[in-house]
């Protein structure tokens, strides 16, 4: 496909699509790097190996799942010309969003609570990797949530129609791609010890 082609409004869709997926591969390659990092200093003799994550996480990870399902359904909500729908469903999408960083901060309450920190005398490269990872992301997340608020922004103004919602679909793509890198990341961090 030739991307120079069509009119002015698709060479904008298009370029604002390219600008994603630009972002969104910038922001894997950092997270490769510290899953890499964490690979290679897991052969320390300091590494601890049993380190067991916070319930919060799990809890939070099965709200950034749901979160995403809302995000769903509310751009079907948007396409199918239901736009009170589609605004009730980004309300609540966003509110998870919310309780997944609230339940993120619960997460490193628990591991200071059972004297992980991310540094001093009584810490572990492992904890600091832990606690990096999960606070970059918790930053990427407050990102979305930004993301999301000018989403529903638009939408209340009513911007967002059936033939017309590229903003609602370039928001919903990166909240996505939160959802499954944090979905990667617990894997990760529960699995490689």
């Amino acid at each position: 496909m030739d991307l120079t082609q069509g009119n002015q409004k698709e060479k904008n869709d298009r370029a604002k699509k390219m600008m994603l997926w630009f972002g969104i591969v910038s922001l894997l390659m950092g997270f490769a790097g510290w899953t890499s990092a964490y690979i290679v200093s897991s052969s320390r003799e300091d590494w601890m190996s049993d380190l067991k994550l916070p319930q919060s996480f799990f809890v939070s990870t099965a709200i950034i799942v749901l979160s995403s399902l809302t995000y769903i359904l509310a751009k079907k909500a948007i396409q199918n010309g239901k736009a009170s729908l589609g605004t009730y469903l980004l309300g609540a999408t966003l509110l998870l969003g919310v309780v997944f960083i609230v339940l993120q901060f619960r997460g490193f309450e628990e591991m200071l609570a059972n004297g992980y920190y991310f540094t001093g005398p009584t810490s572990s490269i492992k904890m600091s990797y832990v606690f990096l990872i999960a606070a970059v992301h918790i930053v990427h997340v407050v990102a979305g949530l930004i993301s999301l608020s000018v989403v529903l922004f638009n939408q209340l103004k009513g911007k967002y129609s059936a033939q017309e919602y590229l903003g609602v679909s370039l928001g919903a793509t990166f909240w996505h791609f939160l959802d499954v890198l944090w979905i990667y990341l617990m894997l990760f961090m529960s699995f490689v010890k």
